[in-house]
């Protein structure tokens, strides 16, 4: 990293080349104090800047180039394919996302330097970046289909390295998880990944809707017994009375069916997964509104929490009721298909999403000009 300096980047990057790099990264980015140094994030924020950087350093090395961009711009397409221009061999997206860390209850900022307990923006890291840099990512593939980008920002999993792949990322970067375990989670990570896509290759668990390394619910007759039913009070000694009186005439003589023999074809390889939701994540206006989705309750992995319906009721449509007695609540065609509710339910799979059998006529209160009296109120 250096200030907008042709001399200094190229001195760095033949001293790097020499020492038996495999590649550079182009830190462009960096919002630790750098910006104020002209280096870092003020470089990276300026297309003009980005592209004679790259130039300069591909200009006195033979080995990979890749830039490191800030998420910290109105769009980053614009910085990455500056770096393309520049023969950058591909970029880096993305690093840290300018923030404030922390303020205590007596109003000190955490850190805090010199006596006068200051402090500064600085960059924040870890999960909580992931959605932006999936945005940027892919962003980014869309504007320059093939060109490298190594993919960074919250991957704390198999699973969520996969969603960078399909954003299209071609190689994954980890820093903070790391930081917060040990070197032993990237084995982890790729245990994980081997079996996403073992599970791509089983045409059997695919039908039963498994996505991911947790198998889906399975509802059994047994479990049908008491269903609708809460967890709680009367309502528990019921569930248990009828599931009781269940077992007592379960016929257990008869052998259950043998397990049918695994339907697989071959593996994918990673290399097949980089950019396989591109052709699905568009513009708004590409979206079609007409078909909508509606939320759907199972009221037996239900534990009635109330969620739902408070989520709902302050910042959705109004469309769940919560019965007063058993507490179970219900959707109704009201639901815009908003998802509220569903992000805010402790129980994976407890609601899902459906398509919409009937018309939904969106009500926007009174007509513009309506008398309204207070009575009607």
């Amino acid at each position: 990293m250096c200030a907008y300096i042709k001399e200094d980047w190229q001195e760095l990057a033949k001293k790097a080349t020499e020492c038996g790099s495999d590649a550079l990264e182009l830190n462009l980015s960096c919002p630790h104090g750098m910006g104020e140094k002209g280096m870092g994030l003020a470089c990276g924020q300026n297309p003009e800047l980005v592209e004679n950087i790259c130039r300069w350093v591909k200009e006195c090395t033979n080995i990979p180039v890749f830039a490191k961009l800030t998420p910290n711009v109105t769009d980053i397409t614009d910085i990455a394919e500056a770096a393309y221009r520049g023969g950058a061999d591909g970029v880096t997206a993305i690093n840290t996302v300018s923030g404030l860390m922390h303020l205590t209850p007596d109003s000190n900022p955490w850190p805090m330097v010199g006596t006068q307990k200051k402090t500064t923006y600085g960059g924040v890291s870890g999960n909580s970046t992931r959605p932006i840099a999936l945005r940027d990512i892919s962003s980014i593939a869309k504007a320059l289909p093939g060109y490298p980008v190594m993919g960074a920002g919250g991957i704390d999993s198999g699973e969520v390295a996969l969603q960078f792949l399909h954003a299209g990322a071609t190689l994954i970067q980890i820093c903070s998880a790391i930081q917060n375990q040990d070197f032993t989670v990237i084995n982890d990570y790729i245990t994980g990944l081997k079996a996403l896509l073992y599970l791509q290759s089983r045409e059997d668990l695919k039908q039963t809707g498994w996505m991911g390394q947790s198998p889906p619910k399975v509802y059994s007759v047994r479990s049908q017994i008491g269903k609708g039913l809460p967890k709680f009070g009367e309502f528990s000694k019921q569930r248990k009375d009828e599931r009781k009186n269940f077992v007592q005439h379960i016929d257990l003589q008869t052998p259950p069916e043998p397990p049918s023999s695994p339907k697989q074809t071959t593996i994918p390889s990673v290399q097949s997964q980089v950019g396989k939701s591109l052709n699905r994540i568009t513009e708004y206006l590409q979206l079609n509104n007409k078909e909508q989705v509606v939320a759907i309750i199972d009221s037996e992995l239900c534990i009635n929490c109330g969620k739902c319906y408070m989520t709902c009721n302050d910042s959705g449509y109004q469309s769940i009721k919560f019965d007063k007695d058993t507490h179970l609540p219900t959707v109704t065609d009201d639901c815009t298909g908003c998802t509220l509710c569903l992000s805010v339910c402790p129980i994976p799979d407890c609601i899902t999403m459906i398509p919409r059998t009937t018309p939904y006529i969106p009500i926007r209160g009174l007509p513009p000009g309506t008398e309204v009296k207070y009575d009607d109120v």
